[in-house]
């Protein structure tokens, strides 16, 4: 039985991950803001001597785009000091790192897909965070894996499919940007991803392709074309109020951070090392319009 310890476990991802990890026969071992400040060595250390797990999943992140660009230091402590003295406590304890970073490390300019092996350039304050975030992982633990995620929606936490369900009762149009394009990913397939590699990580031991990888769900869209099918599907549901998705560009809704107008991963690296398969969306958007109560109250 694999020990997993998460940090960051009640957010989107990491309450995936407790769920599923216990489903799997893991014994899942959970912390968050108000029992770990992951920011302080102390507190880390004593976490990892504690808790003595076979592996620690990074779950934990400051995800607020658009606040992060005033809160600065914030965004910094928990997206790169915090993963940097995780990194560093893990490698001390030969303890196997994963880590969640995100589709923002990228400027969005590239007319395909962003591979691993990309040029990081962050328009945001959000996206260098998680940037020098992945460097200090990389630079601490030679035994980790980044998964780098896009565009994460789910049953528990905030997200954009929660917005626009909120405002699809609200308003009768809703007017949505469709210049921006990438891979929609459901919390709990990457939790499943997560708890897959950590399965391997076990079976593979000194031959495990420590590394980054990417994940994302398909078919690519837009987020107008996100919020057409959470409409379309809500509706389906229940009476809902808003008639029209209206398309703009970015320039029509301007926000405090600058995003990258491209998120799409190339997936093919994680397919091919660990036969891990893109996720549809569509269908991890009908597990979660399952799970809430209808017409998708939060």
């Amino acid at each position: 039985m694999t020990e997993i310890l998460v940090t960051g476990c009640r957010g989107q991802v990491g309450t995936e991950l407790m769920r599923l990890g216990e489903c799997a026969g893991h014994r899942m071992v959970g912390h968050d803001i108000d029992s770990v400040d992951i920011c302080s060595s102390e507190q880390v250390a004593r976490m990892l001597d504690d808790e003595q797990p076979n592996m620690l999943i990074n779950a934990a992140a400051f995800t607020a785009v658009d606040r992060a660009e005033e809160a600065r230091e914030v965004a910094f402590g928990a997206n790169r000091d915090g993963p940097a003295e995780l990194a560093e406590a893990c490698a001390t304890r030969q303890i196997p790192l994963l880590h969640i970073s995100t589709d923002f490390v990228f400027d969005g300019r590239k007319a395909t897909p962003y591979r691993e092996d990309d040029l990081m350039q962050p328009l945001s304050v959000y996206g260098e965070s998680k940037a020098q975030g992945e460097a200090a992982v990389r630079k601490a633990c030679a035994n980790h894996v980044i998964l780098r995620v896009a565009w994460v929606f789910g049953a528990h936490g905030h997200n954009f499919v929660k917005t626009m369900l909120r405002l699809a009762r609200e308003r009768e149009t809703l007017r949505v940007v469709a210049d921006q394009f990438g891979g929609p990913t459901p919390a709990d397939d990457i939790a499943s991803t997560l708890l897959c590699i950590a399965e391997q990580v076990d079976v593979r031991g000194h031959t495990m392709p420590w590394g980054t990888y990417h994940y994302c769900g398909t078919p690519g869209t837009s987020w107008h074309g996100f919020t057409e099918a959470i409409v379309a599907d809500a509706s389906s549901r229940g009476p809902i109020r808003v008639k029209r998705v209206e398309a703009i560009a970015t320039g029509d809704y301007p926000l405090p951070a600058r995003r990258p107008a491209n998120s799409m991963l190339d997936c093919s690296r994680i397919q091919h090392v660990f036969g891990i398969e893109q996720p549809d969306w569509r269908a991890g958007l009908r597990r979660m319009l399952d799970t809430l109560e209808p017409p998708g109250r939060d």
